[in-house]
């Protein structure tokens, strides 16, 4: 069903910048996760997932202080309900995964710097080995259910922009028209 776009509340600017400077973050560190063997570049995984945990602290304080536009009323309960479950598990991961990650290269006996950018060094969690192997296992599984989000993410703002054609991605992208 191809609808007319109509003129829907937009996010602000700071809830635009949070999300699409996450969402480059969020694409480059699976990248960099899923293909480290290949390319390299930990050390900046690392810091880019420090950089998406602050990040996402500033995000959910600002979403907790600044409601999101409501969506349009003629969204179905199922879609309203499926956006907001992948939204606020999108959260989750997004600090879920910079958390798994931090234990994991603290629970590990050669430590490396962590380093931000070769800027300043950030101190170590106080776990064990243990804690770095839960770390570990837990990472590389909420890597995976993030990437699965990420595209179901992507999935539906193409729905809404190429097929709905209903002005949803409008309210996010400051470039598209409503």
């Amino acid at each position: 069903m191809t609808t007319r776009p109509e003129q829907t509340a937009r996010y602000s600017t700071v809830a635009m910048w949070f999300h699409w400077t996450i969402a480059v973050l969020v694409i480059a560190n699976l990248t960099i996760g899923i293909f480290h063997d290949a390319i390299g570049f930990m050390s900046a995984h690392k810091a880019i997932g420090l950089t998406v945990l602050a990040l996402t602290a500033g995000r959910v304080a600002w979403r907790i202080t600044h409601r999101p536009p409501p969506l349009p009323a003629r969204t179905p309960g199922w879609e309203r309900g499926l956006a907001h479950a992948t939204h606020w598990t999108l959260y989750l991961l997004m600090i879920a995964m910079p958390v798994t990650g931090w234990l994991m290269v603290s629970g590990t006996a050669t430590r490396r710097p962590l380093t931000w950018f070769g800027l300043f060094d950030l101190p170590y969690l106080p776990v064990g080995e243990a804690a770095g192997g839960f770390g570990h296992d837990a990472h590389g599984l909420l890597g995976w259910l993030m990437l699965a989000l990420v595209v179901l993410h992507i999935a539906a703002a193409l729905r809404h922009r190429l097929i709905l054609r209903d002005g949803i991605l409008g309210r996010m992208a400051p470039a598209l028209d409503r």
